[in-house]
C-alpha cells in the first residue's frame, strides 16, 4: 500500500530531516452502506451561523500518478469528501496540489505568499513545523480543538497530541502513526542450514556466522561473498549501534541524544564508542560490505542481496516483501535462496535493543493567516468520527478489498475502475499514518497482508521483531534551536564518524575516534548538549 512504501522512504529521507505520511482514501456514489454510515457522522455546521458557503483550500501531494480520468484537483476522493462532508456543511472544498518531491519548498512559498497558503498544510519536517510555529506563522488550536475536535482529540490522545504542542500551545495537529516498529533483521536461512550451523541468537553467535560465511561461501559466489551487508541509510547501522548502548539515566536519554525528524542518534551515550569499534572489527575482518559508506540510498546493498551475495543485514521491517521487491528478485536469481527474520543484536542485559518511531509521522497545520480555522478543524474532526477513516483507507468492500478475521485484506486482482478508486488513498486521510484499525495487533496483521501471501508469515515475524524491546525516542517540552540550527551538519558529521572509524585500522581507531568526536563537538554538538542539558533541567523544576 502507498502508506507502507511511504514509511519505507522515511527512513532513506531522514537525511532532510523528514518524517513519514501515510494512510488512506475512499468513496463517491457505489457507498457501502458502512460508508454511508460513516459520511452522516461528525459534520457540524461548518460555516458557522451565517449559512454562508465558505471555500475550504486543503495541500494534498501530487505524486504525478493520476490515473486518466482523475487529476489531483478531482477525483474519487475528492468527489466524495464534498458530497459526505463539504455539501451538507455548506463548504466547498479546494485542493491545492503540492509536489511530492518538493514539499518543503513548495510549502516554504505557499506560507510566504499570505493570502495564497491554504487553510490546511502539512509536514514531515519537524524543524519546519517548529519554526512556523516560532515565527508566529500558525494558528493555536489549543481552544479549537477542543470546541471542534472531539473526534480527533480522542483518536490521537495525548501521546500524539503533545508532539503539535510548542511551548504547551496546540500549532499542530500530528498525524497518528500506526506502527511504530523500525527494523528487523534478515539472514540466509539455507545458507545456515548448509552448513549445519544454528539459527545465531545472539551478536557473539552472529559473529561466528559471519566468520563461516567468509570463510567457506555456502552461497558459492566465487569469493564475493558479503557476510553482512551495510550501508550508510540508518536501517542497517542504527540496530547494530542500539544493541551496543548500555542502561541511561532519563537525563541521559534527554540530554546525550541528538535528534532529527523522527530518530535520536546517540552519538553521545556510553556504548557508542562500542558500537563503532565492532563495526571497525567486522570491516577489517572483511565481514562487511566494502564500500558501504557511498551507499546512501541503498542500491549497492539491494543488488548484492538480489544476486546472492550477502548473508545477512538490517532492513526496515517488511521491506523485502513486497512483489518484485529484494526478496522475490533474489529468489528467481537464485534456486532455493530462503531469508530468516531474526533478531539478535543482543545488549548487555540480553534484550534485542532498537529505536522505534517516534508516535506521529507528519504535522498538518493551520496557517495564521487563514480565514477558515474553524471548518479546517471540523475536516479533520469529520475525518476521526464513525467509519470514514476505515472507509477512506480501504475503498469498497467486495470491489477493493474482503474481510478476513476482522482484517480487510485488499483484492489479488481489482478491476481496472477499483484500482484507479484508491491512486491517491495515501494522501486523503491527513490525520493518520498508517492504517488504523482500534489496536497495533490488528494494524500489523493488515499490513502483513497486504504482501504476497507467501511472505505473510515472514513479514508477521518481520514486525514482531521490529516492535520488540524498542528505545523510544525523548519529547523535550519545546524545540531545541541548536538541533534547528545546526542539524544537517550534525547529521553529516555523524555519518563521517560512522564510515572513517569503521574503515580506519585497527590501531588508528582511537585517533580517528577522538579527533572526530572532536570535531563533531565543535560543529555544534556542544551547543546542542548545553541547550538540551538547559531545557532538561528546566521541565524537571516544573
Amino acid at each position: 500500500m502507498v502508506g507502507n512504501r511511504n514509511t519505507r522512504s522515511l527512513a532513506k529521507s531522514v537525511r532532510f530531516m523528514s518524517a513519514v505520511l501515510v494512510a488512506g482514501s475512499m468513496l463517491l456514489s457505489a457507498c457501502s452502506p458502512k460508508s454511508e454510515q460513516a459520511a452522516s457522522e461528525g459534520s457540524g455546521s461548518g460555516s458557522g451561523s451565517s449559512g454562508k458557503q465558505v471555500t475550504l483550500s486543503v495541500e494534498v501531494f501530487d505524486r504525478g500518478n493520476s490515473p486518466s480520468g482523475y487529476t489531483i484537483k478531482d477525483n474519487y476522493w475528492t468527489r466524495w469528501v464534498q458530497e459526505k462532508f463539504g455539501t451538507p456543511n455548506q463548504i466547498q472544498m479546494n485542493y491545492v496540489p503540492v509536489p511530492r518531491s518538493e514539499e518543503v519548498e513548495k510549502l516554504n512559498v505557499l506560507m510566504a505568499s499570505g493570502g495564497d497558503v491554504p487553510d490546511i498544510v502539512f509536514t514531515y519536517d519537524s524543524s519546519t513545523f517548529y519554526r512556523y510555529a516560532l515565527q508566529g506563522g500558525l494558528t493555536d488550536l489549543t481552544e479549537l480543538i477542543d470546541q471542534y475536535g472531539p473526534n480527533l482529540k480522542k483518536f490521537l490522545g495525548d501521546e500524539v497530541l503533545n508532539y503539535g504542542k510548542v511551548d504547551g500551545k496546540l500549532y499542530a495537529v500530528p498525524a497518528k502513526r500506526s506502527n511504530l516498529g523500525k527494523y528487523s533483521s534478515f539472514i540466509r536461512k539455507d545458507w545456515l542450514d548448509k552448513l549445519s550451523l544454528p539459527v545465531p541468537q545472539t551478536t557473539d553467535e552472529l559473529y561466528l556466522a559471519l566468520k563461516a560465511f567468509k570463510e567457506k561461501d555456502p552461497g558459492g559466489t566465487g569469493g564475493k561473498v558479503i557476510p553482512l551487508g551495510m550501508t550508510i541509510a540508518p536501517a542497517q547501522y542504527e540496530p547494530l549501534i542500539w544493541s551496543f548502548i548500555k542502561e541511561t539515566t532519563e537525563e541521559q536519554k534527554y540530554t546525550l541524544t541528538q535528534q532529527l525528524g523522527s530518530r535520536d542518534y546517540p552519538i553521545l551515550l556510553p556504548g557508542f564508542k562500542d558500537a563503532l569499534q565492532f563495526m571497525n572489527k567486522l570491516y577489517n575482518e572483511g565481514l562487511m560490505s566494502r564500500d558501504f559508506g557511498l551507499d546512501e540510498d541503498k542500491k549497492k546493498m539491494s543488488e548484492d542481496i538480489s544476486t546472492g551475495k550477502v548473508g545477512f543485514f538490517s532492513e526496515d521491517d517488511t521491506n523485502i516483501y513486497y512483489a518484485d521487491g529484494t526478496y522475490e528478485t533474489l529468489q528467481s536469481n537464485v534456486k532455493g535462496a530462503e531469508l530468516q527474520a531474526v533478531d539478535v543484536y543482543t545488549n548487555e542485559k540480553g534484550e534485542h535493543a532498537k529505536p522505534e518511531y517516534a508516535p506521529v509521522g507528519l504535522y498538518v497545520m493551520i496557517p495564521k493567516s487563514s480565514k477558515h480555522a474553524a471548518e479546517a478543524v471540523k475536516y479533520l474532526d469529520w475525518m476521526a468520527s464513525g467509519d470514514v477513516l476505515f472507509n477512506m483507507q480501504t475503498g469498497v468492500e467486495g470491489e477493493n478489498y474482503t474481510m478476513k478475521d476482522g482484517i480487510p485484506v485488499a483484492l489479488e486482482n481489482p478491476t481496472e475502475e477499483a484500482k484507479n478508486r484508491m491512486f491517491n488513498a495515501g494522501d486523503m486521510t491527513l490525520i493518520t499514518n498508517g492504517q488504523q484499525l482500534g489496536s497495533p495487533e490488528k494494524n500489523k496483521e493488515a499490513k502483513a497482508l497486504q504482501f504476497p501471501p507467501k511472505y505473510q508469515d515472514g513479514a508477521r515475524e518481520a514486525l514482531k521483531i521490529s516492535n520488540s524491546d524498542t528505545v523510544p525516542p525523548v519529547l523535550m517540552d519545546r524545540p531545541i534551536e541548536a538541533q534547528a540550527k545546526y542539524g544537517n551538519t550534525l547529521l553529516d558529521k555523524f555519518n563521517e564518524m560512522i564510515v572513517k572509524t569503521t574503515t580506519a585500522k585497527p590501531e588508528q581507531f582511537e585517533a580517528v575516534y577522538d579527533s572526530l568526536m572532536k570535531d563533531y563537538m565543535a560543529s555544534g554538538g556542544q551547543a546542542v548538549l548545553d541547550e538540551r542539558t538547559k531545557v532538561y533541567g528546566e521541565m524537571k523544576s516544573k
